[in-house]
């Protein structure tokens, strides 16, 4: 793995968008489709098939999820660093797709291969490949994210590259979220271990075909001639003072909190509270409706800025949720539904726009401090997140731990409560700090004058 590459002959800091083809764009959004069938069955599904299918306790999954996340506050600007660090005849970003996708796929495989272990020789294995696709994730995940400031400088061609991508993410978010479940039915004709395994190894194989094939048809075009390889104290830089980094990444920290608990609790909660498993499919499919938001997103931040455009969506998350506590004591289907899909209109908002609003803290470190560390500040996207979303588990695993839940059995009223707190009012929690948080960020009032003074520079490097 040769990272010390210098950039081609006639890398430079470029602010038009010629070259850019539908192509492109969709290949960069199938980098997303692939990382959210993957991680969207991680996220969705394990915990359920480690306390159902694998047979282990959800209190130890919860210590598991708690202990990943500080690996991940290791491994996250790791990743960063290494991408600010790396300067190769493909560029930055775009690399880590190549040198990583295949073996995400392959731990991928392992975590829902249910070996035959006792108690403890489960536990080990479930924390060593859980770890290992954390990790891996964040590797493939991050120049997601890093990529997007390189790709073009052009704020409302970002805004085209992001939506893009969470078209095609939310797509394969809503697929794998309908099809797990009946494919593990169908491939292991009863036997839920053979089904989730031969369903992994379908969904490892195009993920990591998708991800090789954003590294062969995408180009970062954004380079500072100026800078070529960062120090992690030079990279660190980017970050002092850097205020719109800090509001969101607290805020994606927060969101995913509550979306974790949220996404990985609703096979419990229509299996064991309303007495039909079926209807999580249903229910986790219905994201697919929030493809309609997204398409409208550059309409609306054209209109609304960014900022507005998060408040709208973070505000119908929040309403959401109080009308899913509704449905919840009332045990309504209808009402169930209807507040699902204002949440995930609210969800669409919220992801359409994350990818381009961490875009413009990259800018703001090189404005302010006059250093331009894409993979150490988006980095803290893929940490926010992923500690949120451990976080979610750790409340998940320990809320039902602590209430007496048991797997495939009638729960009490109590582990029934647990399981209602974590689908309404946890998720509920952490959309309300995410709003509040959106009233301290003022950064779209400062771009065009970020903008111009950014251009200005590289013209003169």
């Amino acid at each position: 793995m040769k990272m010390t590459q210098t950039l081609p002959a006639g890398s430079q800091s470029l602010t038009n968008d010629e070259h850019i083809t539908n192509k492109e764009r969709l290949s960069y959004g199938a980098s997303d489709f692939a990382c959210n069938i993957a991680n969207g069955m991680v996220g969705t599904y394990l915990m359920y098939y480690y306390t159902d299918v694998f047979g282990l306790a959800a209190g130890a999954i919860g210590t598991l999820f708690f202990i990943a996340r500080i690996v991940d506050a290791i491994s996250g600007p790791t990743w960063g660093i290494m991408i600010d660090r790396t300067h190769t005849r493909w560029g930055k970003s775009r690399p880590f797709f190549l040198w990583f996708s295949i073996p995400y796929a392959i731990f991928f495989i392992l975590a829902f291969s249910s070996v035959p272990l006792g108690p403890l020789g489960k536990l080990v294995w479930a924390y060593v490949t859980y770890i290992a696709i954390d990790i891996l994730y964040l590797g493939i995940n991050i120049p997601i994210t890093s990529m997007l400031p390189s790709l073009t400088a052009n704020p409302q061609e970002r805004v085209r590259f992001s939506t893009v991508r969470q078209v095609l993410a939310t797509t394969g978010a809503t697929l794998i979220s309908i099809m797990v479940l009946p494919a593990v039915s169908l491939l292991g004709q009863g036997n839920d271990k053979k089904g989730f395994l031969i369903t992994a190894i379908l969904v490892a194989i195009l993920t990591a075909f998708l991800l090789l094939l954003t590294f062969k048809n995408t180009r970062e075009r954004v380079h500072p001639r100026h800078q070529e390889k960062l120090s992690l104290k030079e990279s660190a830089r980017a970050l002092k003072g850097n205020w719109p980094w800090m509001i969101i990444s607290l805020m994606y920290f927060f969101f995913w909190i509550g979306m974790q608990t949220k996404l990985q609790v609703t096979v419990y909660f229509f299996k064991y509270n309303m007495h039909n498993a079926d209807l999580a499919s249903f229910m986790l499919g219905l994201q697919a409706l929030s493809l309609v938001v997204i398409v409208f997103t550059p309409f609306l931040t054209r209109h609304f800025g960014k900022k507005g455009t998060m408040v709208i969506g973070l505000g119908l998350c929040v309403i959401s949720q109080l009308v899913l506590g509704v449905g919840a004591k009332m045990m309504n289907v209808p009402i169930l539904a209807g507040a699902t899909i204002l949440g995930y209109f609210g969800n669409g908002f919220f992801a359409g726009l994350l990818p381009v609003m961490l875009a413009d803290t990259v800018d703001y470190g090189e404005w302010k401090n006059g250093v331009r560390a894409e993979g150490l500040v988006t980095s803290f996207s893929g940490i926010a997140s992923n500690l949120g979303m451990g976080m979610g588990g750790v409340v998940t695993g320990f809320l039902l731990s602590m209430n007496g839940y048991v797997a495939n059995h009638a729960q009490t009223a109590q582990a029934l409560n647990a399981i209602e707190m974590n689908f309404v009012w946890v998720p509920f929690i952490g959309f309300g700090i995410g709003l509040i948080l959106m009233y301290f960020y003022k950064f779209d009032k400062m771009q065009p004058q970020i903008e111009a003074d950014l251009k200005a520079r590289h013209e003169a490097a």
